[in-house]
């Protein structure tokens, strides 16, 4: 049984190792000159206006949340296409029971003015 899951775990070794040699290779190789622009945030390319503190406006997050509703949508729906034969009605009824709870989403970002730009 343990047989089975020996690819997957050489897998996630090679992933692991391959990561922590990255990180190690770049700390090692990189150039050591340190000056004030170097050091500056990077924002750009202009100069941070005001703090960091600064209060986001919500149509920001509305924005976030659509982008994450429509994300999860395509991710679902690519597979659910594929194999829309085989699940028959029942697979049909989980999906459009999916897409209106996700339409719901769609319709409060909607109503709270997310799509529009001003």
């Amino acid at each position: 049984m343990i047989q089975e899951y020996i690819p997957i775990l050489l897998l996630l070794g090679f992933v692991i190792a391959n990561a922590v040699g990255m990180l190690l290779f770049s700390h090692i190789l990189q150039p050591r000159r340190r000056t004030a622009i170097k050091d500056s945030p990077y924002e750009s390319g202009m100069p941070p206006l005001g703090t960091t503190r600064e209060r986001f406006s919500v149509k920001f997050y509305l924005i976030a949340m659509l982008f994450i509703v429509f994300d999860i949508e395509v991710v679902f729906l690519i597979p659910w296409g594929v194999a829309f034969r085989r699940l028959g009605l029942t697979g049909f009824v989980a999906m459009a029971i999916f897409i209106l709870v996700l339409e719901v989403g769609h319709a409060y970002a909607w109503k709270r003015g997310a799509l529009e730009w001003d």
